[in-house]
C-alpha cells in the first residue's frame, strides 16, 4: 500500500526518484475504496490444488478481494469432484456480463497440442477478447501466456526438444516497472513447459515490455505498458512439491523425464527440495494487485476502457 504524505514534503521527490510509491493528500482524498473483484479461470486438472496456490498469494495483501472461480466449459475434470465444480465454479456464460478488476488465467497441460486443436479454443479466444473489454488487468500463466501471445499478436511458440522443468535464476530488466518493485536484481522461479517464445518475438510487439528474463529459461515476465495484460511463462504459484509430483508422474508414465533443474539438493531426487521462489511469488502478486489493479481500476467497473 502507498504511504500518504504532504505534497510539499521534500522527501516526496526523493521517494519518487527511488521508485517508492508515495501518495499526497490531494490524491488520497479523491480515492474511493471498494473491494476488488478478481476472477480465476482455472484450466489446471487438479482444480483444488491450483485454487489453494493462487488464493494463498492473493491473500497476502490488506486489500479486500471478491473471488469468482471460472471454468472454461462443462467437461468434468479428471482430478476434481463434480460436486466441487458445481458448488464453487461459474461457467463463462454465467460471468460474461460482469466486469472484473483483475483476472488470472492459469496454465494447462496442453503444450504439445496445436492451439486450434484444443477442444475449447473457440471459447478461449472469445474469453480473451472479452477480457480486454471487461477486465482492468489480466495475468496469463504458462500455457495461457503463450496462447494469449498467439491470439493477440500472432506470435508462434517453439516446441523444445525436452521439457523445461526446474527452478531458474532470472534477472530483472526494468527495476522501475511497478510490477518489479522490491525484487532483488536476480531471483529464482519455477518453470514447467515444453513451449518457448524467443525474446526477440516479444520485443517486436508494440507496447509490450519484457520485465524479467533467464539465460536458461528465457522470458519470464512481460507486460503491456498500459498494465492491462501480463504474461508469466512460469509458475510463481507452485507449492514446494509440485515439480516433484510432476516428475514422479512422468516417471510412472514411462516418459523418462529429466530431473528438474536446480530443484533438489545436489540435483538428487532422493534429497529435499530447495524452496527459493516463495517470496518472489508473493511479491509479484502483491505488486500486481496494488499497482496494476488497485491503483488503475476505475471505481465504477463500467468505466473500464474498451480495448
Amino acid at each position: 500500500m502507498p504511504i500518504k504524505i504532504p505534497a510539499e514534503l521534500p522527501a516526496l521527490e526523493g521517494l519518487s526518484a527511488e521508485n517508492i510509491f508515495a501518495m499526497d493528500n490531494e490524491r488520497a482524498l479523491k480515492q474511493n475504496i471498494r473491494p476488488l473483484n478478481v476472477g480465476i479461470l482455472n484450466l489446471m486438472p487438479n482444480k483444488i490444488e491450483t485454487e489453494l496456490q493462487i488464493l494463498r498469494l492473493l491473500s497476502n495483501t490488506p486489500l479486500q478481494i471478491n473471488i469468482d472461480l471460472i471454468r472454461i466449459d462443462e467437461t468434468a475434470p479428471k482430478n476434481t469432484p463434480a460436486s466441487h465444480m458445481n458448488a464453487f465454479y461459474h461457467s463463462f456464460n454465467e460471468v460474461k456480463d460482469k466486469k472484473y478488476d483483475g483476472l488470472i488465467i492459469t496454465g494447462a497441460p496442453l503444450g504439445n497440442i496445436e492451439y486450434e486443436d484444443v477442444k475449447y479454443w473457440d471459447t478461449m479466444t472469445t474469453l480473451m477478447d472479452w477480457s480486454k473489454r471487461n477486465v482492468q488487468s489480466t495475468i496469463f500463466l504458462c500455457w495461457a501466456a503463450h496462447a494469449a501471445m498467439y491470439h493477440y499478436y500472432g506470435v508462434e511458440r517453439v516446441l523444445r526438444s525436452a521439457k523445461l522443468s526446474g527452478v531458474f535464476e532470472h534477472k530483472v530488466l526494468d527495476e522501475k516497472n511497478e510490477l518489479m518493485r522490491g525484487f532483488d536484481p536476480y531471483f529464482w522461479a519455477p518453470h514447467s513447459r515444453v513451449g518457448e517464445i524467443p525474446a526477440a518475438d516479444y520485443e517486436k510487439v508494440p507496447g509490450l515490455e519484457v520485465l524479467a528474463q533467464s539465460d536458461d529459461a528465457g522470458v519470464y515476465i512481460a507486460a503491456t505498458q498500459d498494465k492491462r495484460l501480463v504474461y508469466v511463462t512460469g509458475h510463481p504459484e507452485y507449492d514446494p512439491n509440485t515439480l516433484d509430483q510432476e516428475y514422479q508422474r512422468d516417471l510412472e508414465a514411462g516418459l523418462s523425464p529429466d530431473i528438474p533443474n536446480n530443484y533438489y539438493k545436489g540435483d538428487d531426487p532422493q534429497q529435499d527440495v530447495m524452496m527459493r521462489w516463495k517470496s518472489h511469488g508473493n511479491l509479484f502478486f502483491t505488486n500486481w494487485l496494488n499497482y496494476y489493479v488497485y491503483q488503475t481500476t476505475p471505481f465504477d467497473l463500467n468505466d473500464i476502457k474498451n480495448d
